[in-house]
Parts: structure tokens; sequence; C-alpha cells
């Protein structure tokens, strides 16, 4: 164990010593080793030497817990010095006669910090804008061998030495897109050689994340009006995003949260989602498209106007009436609305319009149109309905649909084709001699048969109407003959043509050889009149 006393007084007692019995030799003291570097709590053996010749007092001077080792020789001895905590210069002694002699070693104590932590990165960080890393540094020693190293993965950023206790060391990082996903730590370096190793605390990675979003706001689609119990569609689109993938969407209408389909791209994206409104929401609704990136977004804002559109009402005094009879057609719809109705004279505009008609049996099947137009937000907007007039009336055959002669040649095929009007539609038959049907739409051999006068009646419930019709069939040799006389008839006529031309002509040249000789002046481009 140490001395209790005060062991630093110990050098100036050795030299008033040494003062007072001058001249005993020039025997020295010794120390090995000269320099130790130990590891904090370590211990060390120290061999102290004397080259005096004679019986001498060797000792050690130290505060540490030292232990003499057995056996020592006559001018040296060694020592254990244990629980080394800090820098410590123990000092080894000898008194040679009337000389006392001393000499050092330096312990140099190490230890690595006990804390190296970078401290945590932002969650996001904007590309483009500086990034100050900060390492926080405690315990360590030596302090002079000490240098703080910030790292991006295995590149050093920057290598400074450990000032101060705590030590904080900084860095400024521009960041690019190239840092997203990147791990950022610092690390210590002990570096104690060449007489030990080099020491290595490293803290733990943080890992960054990047991010670009653009100042310009989304671009959003959708309807400017949209109706009640109707279907919209909505796009919401930016570009210039990055890392794209990261990027969130918010849709919304009014406080109805709208659930889009995001497609990415490079670096875009496109939300699109479907929006459907009720009654409740009918008026003034703000849609909002916000893209989140990082923690900053963009968002854009938009007025849609909800509202409720009813078709107009088309009315009829009875869907079904008989000829004749007055019908009264009416047309109504929204109170903002303006109507037109088709057959309605010009009127003033309104949300209602009507007129009167005598039923025809032109009427029927006839549809009612009426268009209504509503101006919704600066919009118009229009809706039509329908509604038809069946109209009873009873059979008709006009001669339009149902001639009241055929010729056909006999063999030909012919298909007789005879209609019958009304409303309900009639039942027509068509009959020679009250028996013989000719066969109505269906093609048919014509024969000798086939001739006759048939008597054609339809009938309904509204009454009956008949009409005769004659077929008259021409057999082969009739044919034969018409086609001879009309051949001959082409060949006299073309004759005659000739004939005239040639006897005008002859006319012609006569007169202008008269007209010659009479010594009468011609008019230029003027014909003249034959005599």
């Amino acid at each position: 164990m140490a001395p209790s006393g005060p062991w630093p007084a110990l050098p100036a007692l050795l030299v008033l010593l040494r003062a007072l019995f001058p001249g005993l030799g020039n025997a020295e003291t010794s120390v090995s080793p000269t320099k130790v570097i130990l590891p904090r709590g370590g211990s060390v053996v120290v061999k102290c030497s004397t080259s005096c010749d004679q019986h001498t007092l060797l000792g050690i001077e130290t505060p540490l817990p030292k232990k003499e080792l057995l056996p020592g020789g006559n001018n040296w001895k060694m020592y254990e010095l244990s629980n080394v905590q800090e820098d410590s210069q123990p000092m080894c002694y000898s008194n040679c006669g009337d000389r006392q002699s001393t000499a050092k070693t330096f312990l140099t104590v190490y230890w690595t910090p006990e804390l190296v932590e970078l401290a945590p990165l932002p969650s996001w960080q904007p590309v483009g804008k500086n990034l100050t890393l900060r390492c926080q540094v405690e315990g360590g020693a030596p302090r002079a061998n000490l240098t703080v190293v910030l790292l991006r993965g295995e590149e050093e950023l920057s290598r400074q030495p450990a000032v101060g206790e705590p030590t904080e060391v900084t860095a400024t990082v521009l960041v690019s897109r190239d840092d997203h996903g990147a791990n950022f730590s610092c690390r210590t370096e002990l570096d104690l050689r060449p007489q030990a190793e080099l020491f290595k605390n490293t803290s733990a990675p943080h890992q960054l994340q990047t991010f670009v979003l653009p100042a310009t706001p989304p671009q959003l689609v959708s309807p400017q009006v949209l109706e009640v119990d109707t279907q919209g569609t909505v796009v919401c689109s930016l570009d210039g995003l990055f890392p794209v993938s990261e990027a969130q969407v918010y849709l919304a209408l009014g406080d109805q949260r709208l659930d889009p389909t995001v497609t990415y791209g490079v670096d875009s994206l496109s939300a699109k989602a479907s929006v459907s409104v009720t009654a409740e929401e009918e008026g003034t609704q703000q849609l909002l498209c916000a893209v989140i990136l990082g923690n900053q977004s963009q968002e854009t804002r938009q007025t849609v106007t909800i509202y409720s559109f009813p078709a107009p009402n088309v009315t009829l005094t009875e869907p079904e009436v008989s000829e004749g009879t007055e019908v009264i057609v009416k047309c109504e719809a929204h109170p903002r609305a303006k109507v037109t109705l088709n057959g309605v004279p010009a009127q003033p505009p309104g949300p209602t319009a009507q007129f009167l008609l005598k039923a025809t049996p032109e009427d029927n099947g006839r549809s009612f149109s009426c268009s209504a137009t509503l101006e919704v937000a600066g919009q118009l907007v229009h809706k039509n309905q329908n509604q038809e007039l069946r109209v009873l009336y009873g059979p008709r055959l006009d001669e339009r649909d149902c001639p009241g002669n055929w010729t056909w040649p006999e063999n030909s095929q012919q298909t007789p084709v005879c209609q019958a009007w009304g409303n309900p539609l009639p039942e027509l038959k068509c009959l020679k001699d009250g028996t013989f049907p000719l066969p109505i739409g269906e093609s048919v051999t014509v024969t000798r048969d086939l001739e006759g006068t048939y008597l054609c009646r339809a009938r309904s419930t509204r009454g009956e109407v008949t009409r005769e019709v004659t077929v008259n069939v021409l057999s082969p040799r009739y044919g034969i003959v018409i086609i001879t006389v009309v051949a001959a008839a082409a060949i006299l006529g073309t004759a005659g043509l000739t004939t005239y031309f040639y006897n005008r002509q002859r006319k012609i040249r006569k007169y202008r050889l008269q007209q010659a000789q009479k010594g009468t002046p011609m008019k230029p481009n003027t014909q003249a009149t034959p005599p």
C-alpha cells in the first residue's frame, strides 16, 4: 500500500539529503518500462533497479495499489501496480551511500467512449436543403488521440478531434435524391498506435428519407355540377414527385371521404374516384384533393354544386282515345325550369306548356316530347320525357297500300301485296268467288287459276271495309305479240323522224339559195324560216 503521508514531498527530501551528504558516488536509479499504455483499471509490473554496488534502500513511490513481487535482487525490485484508473507517474528511488537517485515511469490510461450517439434525423428531409448531423461523444481517453468521424454509409463526411467533455461534433450535408434510404452514423477512433491498437466505436445508424414535393398544386378534374342520386368521376393528378410510391392522396367531397384508385408513374400519380350524392348534400360542396409526401402537402379545392332536377312530367287527357276525340297534352317541370313541348306554338318560357288536339288516325303512335332546361351554377342541364298517344280507328284499304289491279305474266314469280290499316290492326282476307284465297304477302307462281276479281275484306272490332282487286294473267303468246307491236312501232317512229329532218334541211338550203339570188343579205347566226 502507498504511504499514508503526502508522498509528493519525497523528491524535495531527497534533494536535501543529497546536499547534506555530497560525493557518495555516481549510482543511478532506473525503471522499466519507462512508458506504459494500459486500459483503465488495468495492472502493470514495474521493475526498479539501481547501479549501486552497496547495500541500498530501493523502492517505488505511487498512490496506486502496489504489491512487491518476490524474490527481488540486491539492486532491483519488481512491483505490480493495479487498478490504474488515470494517468500516473510512479517513481522508483534508491539511496546509495549518501546519494539518492530517482526514475519515473509514465502510465497512460485509455478507455473508449461510453457514449457515441448520432442525433435523430428528421423523419423526412426535402431534397436541396441542408441537413445538420450531430454526434454526441461522452468519455474516452486520452482525448488527444480521440477523433470523431461522421459517415454516410462508409463515406467520410467529416473528421474532427474530440474537444471538451462531453463532445458534440457537427457536419452539414446538402441533401440530394441519392440520399434517400442512406444510413448515417458517427464513429470514434482512439488511435494508440504504435504502442497499442486503433479502437473504434460506432453509433447506431439512422436512415434518411428524402422527398420532392413540387410547389404547384394538384390538377383536379371533376364535374362542376352533380345531380342528386347520380355518380360522377373525380380525377386528381400531380407530377414531379419523389419518391412517388410514398405519396398519399386524400380526396373528399364535403364530409364524404372518397376512395380513389391511385395509378403511379415514374414521378407522377393520378387518383380516380367515383362520387355519388344524395338529397341531403344538395347545395354547394367543397371538393378537396391533397397530395401528401414527407411532412408536407399540396392541395386543390373546387366548388361542386349538388342539384335535384326530376324529369318533366308529360300527361295526356287519355293515353288511348277514339278518332275525333279532343286530347289535352300537358308538360310540367321543376319550378325554375323552362319547358318546350313539341307541336306547341311559341309560348313565354316557363315550367309548364300545353296544347289541345283533335285525334286523327295519323296521330296514332305519335310521341309527344317535352324538353326541360334548368340553369345550375351557370350551366344548362336538360331533361326529356316522352308520352305516346294511341288513337282507335276503323279499318282502311287504300289504293296506295292495296292496288286494285295487277297484271302478271303467266309462270312468273309474284308476291301479292295488300296492307290494311286500323287500330286495332284489322284482319285481312281476299277471296275470289267467296272461296279461293289470294295469298297476300306470299311468293307464288302465277297460273291461269290466279286470274280473276277478289274481294278484300278488312275487319276489326271497330268495323270493316272491303275493296275489289283484279288479277290479270298474260299468256306467253300475248307477250310475243306485244313485243312485236312495240318493236314495229319503234322502227316506224325512227323512219318518220329521219324523213322529217331530211325534208327540213332540204327546204332550208332552197330558201337560202333564193335569198342569195335576190341579193338579200343574211343575218349572221340567224336561221331563216323555211317557207
